[in-house]
């Protein structure tokens, strides 16, 4: 059995465009290596755009096997 866990990592200010960049990969790549020291595995991620494309976000799912 898994116990899970949800993050929302909010991502930098946007102008001229919704998309991801290089530093908020780079971001999101800290935050995975991160948890995966932790002992939590990457379920599935997904980019977040906002209407007003100023702000977007990942929600990033993880888990681990109950202990």
């Amino acid at each position: 059995m898994y116990i899970y866990k949800t993050e929302i990592m909010k991502v930098g200010v946007k102008f001229w465009s919704d998309k991801a960049n290089d530093e908020d990969a780079a971001s999101l790549d800290a935050l995975l290596n991160q948890r995966a020291a932790e002992g939590w595995e990457l379920v599935t991620y997904d980019y977040m755009a906002t209407s007003s494309q100023i702000k977007g976000a990942f929600i990033i799912t993880f888990r681990r096997a109950q202990q």
